[in-house]
């Protein structure tokens, strides 16, 4: 190559984001980091950081969009961690008219985050084939945008739908039962109340996360529905207890304390054979799109 991959990327900010433009630059690619005005988060120095308000009502992305990258990776979202928020279905007409900016603006990639909500109650593991019957606003809302987007645009782009699992680590930064246990360990209690932790998910560490995305965002042979995961499940009560030893915390987990959420299966996880094959392949080239 003779010209490094320019790369947006949405929601650069969040806690998915900055360990997804960090892989970027890592493969060489020149990234254009998208943060919410105001934003203080600490961005990778070696990438572009622009400040855009990318879901207000009639923002305008031609100057965004324009020269167009190669690549556009969408991890922005509101409320995440905050499954039933309304602020899902309100949103959802602003990330597709994002997309479909990004498309006519003559982006070759578009990697957009996914969730393993969409799938909804399902035990096993996920293909890039099974039925989604989502039972929260959030998995709604993804399910929903995964497929306006396909039936859109789909033969326009290479469209990657990245469905990710359970994340951690790097957990001062986000929402998770891991960032409570600290807080709980931080106030200086030794009992945090807990579920069954019988259901056994797909957990990955973001920084794992955010080398997964960034192999996929660089190439245009992998496409349509990609599992970003380990493939393997863990029962949610061994990755907790795991991580109160692993950080030294004196807190016990109260089990039972909260029922299990309806919505969540005994075991999910995902096919992770195509990500494995990627990964394999990009971790010995030594340039960005090899």
């Amino acid at each position: 190559m003779t010209q490094s991959e320019q790369v947006l990327v949405t929601g650069a900010g969040g806690y998915i984001g900055r360990h997804v433009v960090d892989a970027l630059v890592a493969r060489g690619a020149e990234v254009t980091a998208v943060v919410r005005p105001g934003s203080a988060a600490r961005i990778n120095s070696e990438a572009r950081v622009v400040e855009f308000d990318l879901l207000a009502p009639g923002a305008d992305f031609a100057e965004l969009l324009s020269p167009a990258p190669a690549s556009v990776v969408h991890l922005a979202w509101e409320a995440g961690f905050a499954h039933n928020a309304p602020v899902h279905m309100l949103k959802l007409s602003d990330h597709f008219r994002f997309l479909s900016s990004a498309v006519d603006a003559g982006v070759q990639r578009l990697a957009v985050l996914g969730s393993m909500h969409e799938i909804g109650f399902y035990e096993g593991a996920v293909t890039d084939e099974t039925a989604t019957n989502p039972l929260s606003l959030y998995g709604i809302a993804k399910d929903a945008l995964r497929k306006s987007s396909l039936l859109a645009f789909g033969d326009r782009v290479a469209l990657q739908w990245l469905r990710a699992y359970y994340i951690y680590g790097d957990d001062r930064n986000n929402k998770s039962i891991f960032t409570k246990l600290l807080e709980a360990a931080d106030q200086g209690k030794t009992e945090f109340p807990f579920t069954s932790g019988a259901a056994r998910f797909d957990f990955i560490h973001v920084a794992e996360l955010g080398r997964q995305i960034a192999a996929v965002a660089l190439q245009s042979d992998v496409t349509g529905v990609i599992n970003v995961g380990s493939g393997t499940s863990v029962s949610l009560g061994e990755h907790v207890e795991r991580f109160i030893m692993e950080n030294g915390l004196d807190i016990t987990l109260k089990y039972g304390a909260f029922p299990d959420r309806p919505y969540d299966s005994r075991e999910i996880y995902g096919d992770a054979t195509a990500i494995r094959q990627l990964m394999a392949t990009v971790d010995g080239a030594p340039e960005v799109g090899d």
